[in-house]
């Protein structure tokens, strides 16, 4: 056989890889990056497909509906390979699930809270739905996170990705506007996650994207989270009401069991007798990001969680200008995730990039108002790796 049949043949293997005919190899430690999808069942008639993209030691499994990142594989310090987010081993999981835990999904049109589920926007008063009372919650009863989005792999050369797209009619969710959205997610070589987004609109609006993971360093389904330790690059936060919606204060955290400017264990101070915990039954607050950067247009560092026990490390950089650190207060062991363990209080937590909660509603806030003409756009990385 000619050498010109052979790179023909691998040529045609590598576009099956990309579209699922062929599975991806077992080994991915210096490989090529690949991405493969398979079916994973249907709401309302459309189809959900699961795509797992793998790049060197990393591996992801992304689901269309939801946008959802279903597993997260990365070795520990000895090289066993686990997966470290939250989430569920079939669809049904998440449909059963409702609005409880947002495992994975991306958020909108507005993560976070919004008080009452109102605002005013150019003297128009908006009334959203209040699925989380007495506020409207990460964008209404069916947002982002319930919709089933259109897919196109990304393959480079030492990268893979998956193109989200999804087109929200106006007055979804009683949101003014068309907005037409596009998240890309790309697994990189570098142990990353990279998440762009980028939206426009047609009649102006308010727009909050984020990503709602949930992560347990130490394997999703082992316990407990309290032991890992967490740094936020945050001298300042935003306290809440006992409806966790922001005061409209910006507080500072030294001397407070907010304060994470030096990496602590995640339950140190979880249970002090701190309004602010006792609001969040822990943690679930808002970080106001210490960046260089005022025009949220570039990369910085927000956050590091490390897990002593298996080593592994995530490192977090945005645009945003916020962080909602979450510790999995409301988990209540009555949710089984992908290995079959139930969920129980500080068993996950999210470092959810962020503009502010309830912006629309404090001046002093960064705007989230979107106008035709402009492009939304953000970028957020999680990166892996290991320590000791």
């Amino acid at each position: 056989m000619t050498k010109t049949f052979f790179v023909r043949l691998s040529t045609l293997l590598s576009m099956l890889v990309v579209v699922g005919l062929v599975a991806a190899p077992a080994s991915h430690a210096g490989g090529k990056p690949t991405i493969t999808k398979e079916a994973f069942g249907s709401v309302d008639g459309q189809a959900v497909e699961r795509y797992t993209l793998t790049n060197g030691r990393l591996r992801v499994k992304i689901l269309t509906y939801g946008g959802i990142l279903q597993s997260v594989e990365t070795p520990d310090r000895h090289g066993h390979v686990t997966n470290v987010t939250l989430g569920f081993k079939d669809l049904a999981g998440y449909l059963d699930s409702k609005n409880a835990p947002y495992f994975g999904a991306l958020i909108g049109r507005y993560g976070n809270r919004i008080a009452n589920g109102r605002f005013t926007l150019d003297g128009v008063t908006y009334q959203l739905a209040v699925n989380n009372p007495p506020n409207s919650l990460h964008g209404g009863t069916v947002g982002f996170d319930k919709r089933v989005w259109g897919a196109t792999p990304v393959l480079g050369s030492d990268s893979v990705g998956l193109r989200l797209t999804y087109t929200s009619p106006d007055g979804e969710e009683s949101y003014p506007g068309t907005l037409r959205t596009t998240v890309t997610y790309t697994v990189t070589r570098d142990q990353g996650i990279r998440i762009d987004y980028h939206a426009t609109t047609d009649k102006p609006t308010i727009l909050n994207l984020t990503n709602h993971a949930y992560w347990n360093l130490g394997g999703e389904g082992t316990g407990t989270i309290e032991d890992q330790k967490l740094q936020i690059n945050a001298s300042r936060y935003t306290p809440v009401d006992a409806t966790l919606i922001p005061t409209g204060a910006i507080d500072r955290v030294a001397g407070t069991p907010m304060d994470f400017t030096r990496a602590t264990a995640i339950g140190a101070r979880n249970r002090d007798a701190f309004q602010q915990l006792v609001f969040g039954r822990g943690y679930d607050h808002n970080w106001v990001l210490d960046r260089r950067d005022s025009t949220f247009r570039k990369l910085e560092f927000a956050a590091r969680a490390t897990d002593p026990g298996s080593g592994r490390r995530i490192s977090v950089y945005t645009t945003e200008p916020g962080l909602q650190f979450y510790a999995g207060n409301f988990l209540d062991g009555t949710l089984y995730g992908t290995s079959g363990h139930a969920y129980r209080q500080g068993d996950g937590f999210a470092l959810e990039t962020q503009h502010f909660p309830d912006s629309p509603n404090h001046a002093n806030f960064p705007s989230t108002v979107l106008r035709p003409g402009q492009t939304f756009q953000s970028t957020t990385i999680y990166r892996f790796g290991v320590e000791g």
